[in-house]
């Protein structure tokens, strides 16, 4: 009459668990529980309890300390059941194993697939993070598990307790994860879980264009992108506009010299309305120079010198009237 299998007794009657009514309907077998206080009415399981505490839990009577693995003790109950089903019962005088062989064309064959409540209880991994919740903590799961359903349980006590996920695939149910019991606001991650993840460093912003005017400035190369990284830290007023205006000078005075000035910028803090544009002609990077040769010098010319001294040049009457 545990509460797994009876919630509560009504005039005497007891009330299913559903969780336990659905894994017995499962397997094909009837829930039946005993009086409470009578002992008389589950015999056959005290005698069972008491047979596998005396032959199989290890104690001193049977000289067993522990078993090293489970496979150790479902080795330990098949010689156990080999032992008491190939020796005659004394209330049938018969062999259990013969017995068996009578009964074994009445019996159904046991569902392939085990019911989910063995494993725990159900959890359902988000399609971004393989992170779940159980009991108001929250432990990893295996990446590959992303957007997928698992099953979660406690197992042990105390300082032992452990968290075990089991996810039950086209192989069957394989056991994915297992933590110590972890605490709220503390989760418990194992860091294989996540295969690809990069330490994030505060500051440290993944940028990507959301637009196609962002594409468009972010094309123009790193130091576009270390502009925009540096501008939006300081709070750079009307940023986009600045953006803008860089993709238009990058059209006149090419790709790779805006790139540079916007890299100068960033690096000596130059966000101010035409910074770029100063910074492109401080650092002669125009498409149109003059330069000084052999055959031509940046000096002023001395023509305009023949004209000092010399009387206004007259006008004809009718270009004086057609200027006036």
């Amino acid at each position: 009459n545990e509460k797994t299998v009876t919630v509560s007794h009504v005039a005497g009657v007891p009330v299913r668990n559903v969780a336990t009514v659905d894994f017995a309907r499962h397997y094909g077998v009837t829930v039946l529980t005993c009086q409470p206080a009578d002992p008389a009415t589950k015999g056959g399981v005290e005698s069972s309890v008491k047979l596998a505490k005396a032959d199989i839990v290890p104690k001193d009577t049977n000289l067993r300390p522990e078993y090293d693995s489970f496979a150790d003790v479902e080795t330990a109950c098949q010689e156990f059941m080999d032992l008491v089903n190939n020796r005659e019962h004394r209330a049938t005088r018969r062999k259990p194993a013969a017995m068996l062989v009578e009964e074994a064309p009445r019996l159904h064959r046991v569902p392939g697939t085990a019911h989910t409540i063995s494993f725990g209880m159900s959890r359902s991994v988000p399609d971004n993070t393989p992170m779940i919740t159980f009991e108001n903590a929250q432990y990893s799961v295996p990446f590959y598990l992303l957007g997928q359903r698992v099953f979660v349980r406690s197992h042990g006590l105390g300082l032992d307790e452990e968290v075990i996920v089991v996810h039950e695939g086209l192989d069957g149910p394989v056991e994915v994860a297992r933590h110590q019991r972890a605490r709220p606001g503390s989760p418990a991650i194992n860091d294989t879980h996540f295969p690809d993840h990069a330490t994030r460093v505060p500051g440290d912003y993944a940028v990507k264009a959301r637009s196609a005017a962002e594409t468009e400035f972010l094309a123009i190369g790193a130091g576009a992108r270390t502009w925009l990284l540096e501008a939006a830290a300081v709070g750079t007023m009307r940023i986009t506009q600045k953006m803008a205006e860089a993709v238009a000078l990058a059209k006149i005075a090419g790709q790779a010299d805006v790139d540079q000035a916007l890299g100068t910028a960033a690096v000596h803090g130059r966000f101010a309305h035409k910074d770029l544009a100063s910074i492109l002609n401080a650092a002669g990077l125009r498409a149109a120079t003059h330069t000084a040769s052999e055959t031509q010098s940046l000096t002023q010319g001395t023509r305009g010198w023949a004209a000092i001294g010399q009387p206004p040049v007259s006008l004809p009457d009718d270009l004086l009237e057609e200027s006036a």
